[in-house]
């Protein structure tokens, strides 16, 4: 955690460079992994500015964890993979993506002021929501708020959801809301306290599996 720590707070010294430079500096640092060919092509394409004005979505916010593990995404074709650390406090949420090395090649951060995107190179780049911020710089969505909950086995209160299946256990094993189809396993009891060990998230243009290796902290 000291190492991550550390990184975050060296991350985040940096502001934007100029509108023609924008997202660039992503690209120089993903631009010799074979693994991000996609997101290359992805980012290579946007040429707006590096402040996108979006208001945050207001949501009820659910109790802080910190999990490890990965993601792997397809959308329009393409696919995505990269570890993830994703550190979600009562007030603010960091997401890290990483290579299977350990690298990190991007750190997420929103709080009551919007989203922050920096890369490798330490350059600043800001939107109003985690969503819009992912969309548009890697061409897919984290959709954090609602996910912020989902990934502990639980809807979004603020939205009705569909529950068609449990477990024995009485856990949801499948959930719809807001559009979005949610698959569960389970870890088994006691380990990581029978939280999920992976979910699949099916959107309209997207599925987001995410499989969580360790839950390092997770309030009741």
């Amino acid at each position: 955690m000291i190492r991550w720590r550390a990184r975050s707070n060296a991350l985040r010294r940096r502001c934007c460079l100029a509108p023609g430079d924008c997202w660039m500096g992503v690209l120089r640092g993903l631009r010799d992994l074979r693994t991000y060919a996609v997101l290359l092509v992805a980012m290579a394409v946007l040429n707006g500015c590096a402040s996108l004005a979006l208001a945050p979505e207001r949501v009820t916010r659910a109790a802080p964890f910190e999990i490890v593990g990965r993601v792997l995404v397809s959308y329009d074709g393409k696919g995505f993979t990269a570890g993830v650390r994703w550190a979600h406090a009562a007030d603010a949420d960091e997401v890290w993506l990483m290579t299977p090395t350990g690298q990190a090649l991007a750190q997420i951060r929103e709080d009551a002021e919007g989203a922050t995107l920096v890369g490798v190179d330490q350059v600043k780049y800001r939107a109003g929501n985690i969503e819009a911020m992912t969309k548009r710089a890697l061409g897919w969505e984290l959709p954090a708020k609602r996910l912020q909950h989902w990934v502990r086995g639980t809807p979004a209160p603020d939205t009705p959801a569909e529950i068609t299946e449990r477990d024995e256990s009485g856990r949801i094993r499948r959930l719809t809301q807001d559009g979005w189809r949610i698959t569960y396993e389970y870890y088994a009891a006691p380990e990581n306290a029978g939280l999920p060990r992976r979910m699949d998230v099916v959107g309209a243009t997207q599925t987001l599996r995410l499989v969580i290796d360790n839950w390092e902290r997770a309030a009741p």
